[in-house]
């Protein structure tokens, strides 16, 4: 029986975890921390249960990525459906609801005119046929003949399913071009809107990200959104629950020092506690740079210069603030430049969830963008300093989120705040950097193979970022490893 180890419980490594140990495997997953998640992790903090990271699961339509996870895993999501999914609130006064049902044409009529309503086509049009293709699991990029071959081939399948639609140039100059050729003459207000939910989704704005994953990445919240009892580490958690169901192991507080090398391939993992793994074969859910670190390797930057961190505020309020039937997602746009601040994404506990708040009261996380290099810099020179910029930066966040919930200071009971350094040391991420890499050229993905026997897995691979797209990436992985033993056709059965 192969030995698998799998280095980090994120949603990636965990569901990549799980297929392997339902196929026979051994597995055992090394989690640095006491919970499992990650970025997607739910963390326990003055009575309150608040989501550290990431807030907005997704994916669960039937046939999408947890979809087609939890059946193979026998998990049955207790997901939430609410058609409005989040309201973005402009500078100009505007609130914008973006909704998964038919009615989003009527808001988007309403707010962005006929020229906005030939950008959304383009877009929904665009991400039906990019998720149709991901779903396949294509192996991308390429890393061998083999590699070309198998994505020639699923391109050629996917190509005659619509061909009347996907034999289309523009489709393909998408793959080079940016999503802000498709809002010329569209609008101030729609190009504000689309930086915005370009910059939680594709870590860039529109003149940036490359149009077809652009497109993609607007489309989360048509893509099966809901809420979750427990929050976001609720997947997570049902996730190590699998691996342990299907005779794995997750054992947290193992920290990975290092993968043991022998003639190239791994034969164990050594924790920073002295223990070894015996492996032979290792899964890594690290950043690219983190993962060279651990196979003894230099990796500078092990942070993208355009890479971000996250700001956050975790704030526990007396339930009065929240408004009844309230939308519990929302992003304040204060102005540009997007980030340090001025475009908080704001996300609040059910008032059914009674395991996140006390009653009466509500759990919120409030995330925003930030460059990581001056919270460190501060942090090494002038600690006076980085305590008064997190102060500042909790004054401006909170101010912002009033506009989606009037009355949040007076209301607070309970405030903390976090930085690309507690990140750093709460995820092991080097530097605190999140979100996976800006999406500006579909180069930007790593391969999933490091050398025989090692794969990546976590956001810095195809797809990318949200808890969909980090699951669909560990089931491409699974996927992948199976194939190398020749046990591929009991991946998703």
């Amino acid at each position: 029986m192969s030995r698998v180890v799998v280095v980090g419980g994120g949603v990636g490594g965990l569901s990549a975890a799980a297929l392997l140990a339902r196929a026979g495997l051994d597995v055992t997953v090394l989690e640095a921390h006491a919970d499992a998640g990650g970025c997607a992790s739910t963390f326990a903090r003055g009575g309150y249960r608040f989501e550290a990271g990431a807030t907005l699961p997704v994916g669960f339509y039937p046939g999408g990525p947890m979809d087609t996870l939890g059946r193979a895993l026998g998990i049955d999501w207790p997901i939430r459906y609410d058609p409005r999914v989040l309201t973005v609130h402009l500078p100009d006064g505007a609130c914008i609801t973006r909704r998964s049902d038919d009615a989003r044409w009527d808001e988007r009529r309403a707010k962005f005119g006929h020229a906005g309503e030939r950008f959304w086509r383009w877009q929904e049009q665009t991400a039906d046929a990019l998720w149709d293709f991901a779903l396949r699991l294509p192996p991308w990029p390429p890393q061998s003949a083999r590699d070309v071959a198998a994505f020639v081939g699923m391109g050629a399948d996917w190509l005659k399913d619509d061909w009347r639609g996907r034999m289309n140039p523009a489709l393909a100059l998408d793959a080079v071009r940016t999503v802000a050729a498709h809002l010329r003459g569209a609008g101030e207000r729609l190009r504000l809107f689309v930086d915005a939910q370009l910059m939680i989704s594709a870590q860039t704005t529109s003149a940036h990200a490359v149009a077809l994953y652009g497109a993609a990445a607007l489309d989360l919240p048509r893509r099966g959104p809901g809420h979750l009892p427990g929050g976001m580490g609720a997947v997570a958690q049902a996730l190590a629950d699998a691996v342990a169901r299907f005779g794995g192991r997750v054992l947290y507080r193992h920290e990975a020092a290092r993968v043991v090398l022998q003639s190239g391939r791994p034969i164990g993992v050594d924790t920073r506690d002295g223990e070894r793994f015996i492996a032979d074969i290792v899964l890594l859910n690290t950043t690219p740079g983190d993962a060279a670190v651990l196979l003894g390797q230099e990796a500078t930057p092990r942070c993208p210069a355009d890479g971000w961190g996250a700001f956050m505020v975790y704030v526990g309020v007396d339930a009065s603030v929240v408004p009844e039937d309230a939308v519990l997602h929302h992003q304040v746009v204060a102005g540009e430049p997007l980030s340090e601040g001025n475009a908080p994404f704001i996300s609040i506990s059910p008032a059914w969830d009674a395991t996140r708040a006390p009653a009466g009261r509500r759990a919120i996380t409030i995330s925003a963008h930030t460059r990581p290099a001056p919270w460190w810099e501060l942090h090494r020179t002038d600690r006076v300093a980085y305590e008064a910029r997190k102060a500042a930066y909790t004054a401006r966040i909170l101010t912002a989120a009033e506009r989606a919930l009037p009355g949040l200071r007076d209301a607070a009971e309970f405030v903390l705040t976090g930085t690309p350094v507690t990140f750093h040391r709460y995820t092991r991420r080097a530097g605190g950097w999140v979100g996976g890499f800006p999406q500006t050229s579909l180069l930007r993905f790593r391969g999933p193979r490091l050398r025989p026997g090692i794969w990546l897995v976590g956001d810095s691979i195809f797809p990318g970022q949200s808890v969909a797209a980090t699951a669909l990436g560990g089931i491409r992985v699974a996927h992948a490893v199976l194939e190398t033993l020749h046990l591929g056709e009991q991946a998703l059965q």
